[in-house]
């Protein structure tokens, strides 16, 4: 029994040892695949791949054999099996044992263990927490800051509004003010010619004295007001 154990044992790890990983061999077959070149292809010498349209790869592409279409999260599981990222200008990636027309290779391409990224993750969670009060308090002084400059701006604005208010008053005083002349003026001459008591010589009415210098004063004062109202 325990012979047959073992064997079975033997047996399942030769199976895992040439066999590559699901993810590998999607990767390399997407990759092979000449309908895809403009997407995705070989580098010149077949030494790695490129992602050529990476948003036409994860929205065509990764959803015919992954079951996403990130393709962040795609570029995160090429890290784990020990990918690269070897050009600043483009979406390139090389891995020794990712070879054209060497895919027997991939079985000798192992995940990393998952306790290599512990440190990192506990220090990313760690400084996680600092960097969210910076935020928060970055955050608050913003908001503080535009606070401040509504109420001055609101400060601002009720003063120039009381001084529009004042000036309109002002203007509406001057302009009842010449309005009250103007009727007083016509209301005199109205009665001037109702009960004109001026002798007359040969038809025409005699200027009495003084009368011609008191319509000269209201024409001036009429002209003074006038002035006054369009200043």
């Amino acid at each position: 029994m325990m012979m047959d154990f073992e064997c079975e044992k033997s047996l399942l790890e030769y199976v895992r040892k040439s066999s590559p990983p699901p993810f590998l061999l999607k990767t390399y077959m997407l990759v092979e695949d000449p309908a895809t070149d403009e997407v995705v292809s070989w580098n010149n010498d077949g030494t790695g791949f490129v992602v050529w349209q990476p948003a036409e790869f994860a929205r065509d592409l990764l959803p015919t054999l992954f079951k996403h279409s990130n393709f962040s999260s795609f570029v995160r599981q090429l890290n784990t099996y020990g990918f690269r990222k070897v050009a600043t200008s483009r979406w390139e990636f090389c891995n020794n044992k990712f070879r054209k027309g060497e895919q027997d290779l991939l079985c000798e391409i192992r995940r990393r263990k998952a306790w290599t990224n512990k440190p990192q993750s506990a220090t990313q969670n760690q400084s996680a927490p600092k960097e969210l009060d910076e935020d928060q308090r970055s955050s608050s002084t913003s908001s503080s800051s535009g606070y401040t400059t509504l109420v001055d701006e609101n400060k601002r604005l009720k003063k120039e509004n009381g001084a529009l208010n004042t000036e309109l008053s002002s203007m509406k005083s001057k302009c009842k003010g010449l309005l009250d002349l103007v009727a007083m003026y016509a209301n005199s001459e109205k009665e001037e010619e109702e009960a004109d008591e001026r002798p007359m010589l040969f038809g025409v009415r005699l200027e009495v004295h003084g009368e011609r210098e008191r319509k000269r004063k209201i024409s001036e004062s009429a002209r003074v007001l006038l002035s006054q109202s369009c200043i």
